[in-house]
């Protein structure tokens, strides 16, 4: 018996059922720097991304789409190969001397057909200990199968969630959103809709930090729908949150300083998982006066009491910078578009008259996602 061979293949399997437990069984973010899944993650998603640049830009969205589902494919493969690969690793180093004329890769291949019970019977291992190591592997390998299909309907599901609120925002902010549009749309139906609205923004972050802390290969799962990412709608509420905060009285001030923690808490739980880092707290998107009175003017409407003076735009700006720096890293990592704070606007009955309204639904349905 080498017993160094064995320590090494026995560490390969050790490492690789870790990772698997942590991403699949764990049901919390794992802060250790050493994992297998996010050096597999960030090697296969820079070479992905890097293909992108050579795909024509009215394909790249669709092509960059592939990478969530497949990387997951190639995780359980890679998974199931590591293990194989161990597996054969120690029960090479059981041979005795001379025995096993294939070799390495015959026992590899030996070990994948214990992994997978496929039963050829054509290499029985006669020593005690390499019998219980195929028994251990056969058991290894029914429980990787059955832990996989049990995982990805999960993911699919937290993934799901994530996109329905999606549906319900593109039509209030636009596609892509803006603050701007968000706020024309909700000055018509007051400061309590607004609220209402936020609240449940505020348990959309929590869902999130639950479970993309938790599974942070969701965060590479793009929207099913064109114009829609979760990144660019964290950010218009963000934004919205920034200016509520800022310069409303009472209200909705409130649940927009709850939704804007739990909304800012979900940036940086991902973001730490997927290892993105942000420079300097510095403002990047473009808030010049004349946006800036774009955006008042909207405020007033939607709250009569929001203040508009030096004091409001330095509490935006202070807000911002504690977001948008790791926003916008978070963005340029994902290769997802960063929102700017004035868009196309939506559809609101306050700006188009019914009529106008009804035309734009009847004659182009794809106008308003």
């Amino acid at each position: 018996m080498n017993s160094t061979l064995f320590f090494l293949g026995a560490l390969l399997v050790a490492v690789t059922l870790m990772d698997a437990f942590e991403v699949v069984l764990l049901p919390r973010a794992v802060h250790r720097r050493f994992r297998v899944n996010r050096y597999f993650f960030r090697g296969t998603w820079s070479l992905w991304a890097r293909v992108a640049g050579w795909v024509p830009p009215t394909r790249r969205d669709d092509f960059l789409a592939v990478y969530g589902p497949l990387s997951m494919v190639a995780l359980f493969g890679f998974w199931a190969a590591c293990l194989i690969a161990g597996f054969g690793v120690m029960q090479w180093s059981l041979l005795p001397p001379g025995a096993g004329a294939d070799g390495l890769l015959g026992q590899v291949i030996v070990s994948g057909d214990a992994f997978f019970t496929l039963g050829y019977g054509d290499n029985v291992p006669h020593a005690r200990l390499a019998r219980f190591l195929v028994i251990v592997e056969a058991g290894t390998g029914f429980a990787f199968i059955a832990l996989t299909i049990g995982y990805l309907p999960v993911l699919y599901q937290h993934f799901t969630r994530r996109d329905v609120q999606l549906i319900e925002f593109s039509l209030r902010a636009g596609s892509p959103p803006s603050a701007v549009a968000l706020l024309e749309w909700h000055a018509q139906g007051g400061a309590d809709m607004l609220e209402r609205w936020l609240a449940r923004w505020e348990n959309w972050g929590g869902e999130l930090i639950e479970s993309h802390a938790a599974y942070p290969m969701l965060a590479f799962y793009r929207s099913q729908h064109a114009g829609h990412s979760w990144v660019g709608s964290l950010a218009t509420v963000l934004d919205l949150c920034s200016l509520v905060i800022a310069g409303a009285q009472d209200g909705p001030r409130q649940q927009a300083t709850a939704t804007f923690v739990a909304l800012r808490r979900t940036l940086f739980e991902v973001s730490d998982a997927l290892q993105v880092r942000s420079g300097p707290g510095e403002v990047a998107r473009t808030l010049d006066d004349q946006l800036r009175l774009q955006l008042g003017a909207a405020m007033r409407r939607l709250l009569p009491d929001w203040q508009d003076d030096a004091a409001a735009s330095d509490a935006v700006d202070r807000l911002r910078r504690s977001y948008e720096p790791r926003l916008l890293a978070l963005a340029a990592y994902l290769l997802l578009p960063s929102p700017a704070w004035a868009g196309p606007s939506v559809a609101a009955a306050d700006r188009f008259g019914r009529d106008a309204v009804v035309d734009r639904l009847t004659e182009n349905p794809n106008d308003i996602h």
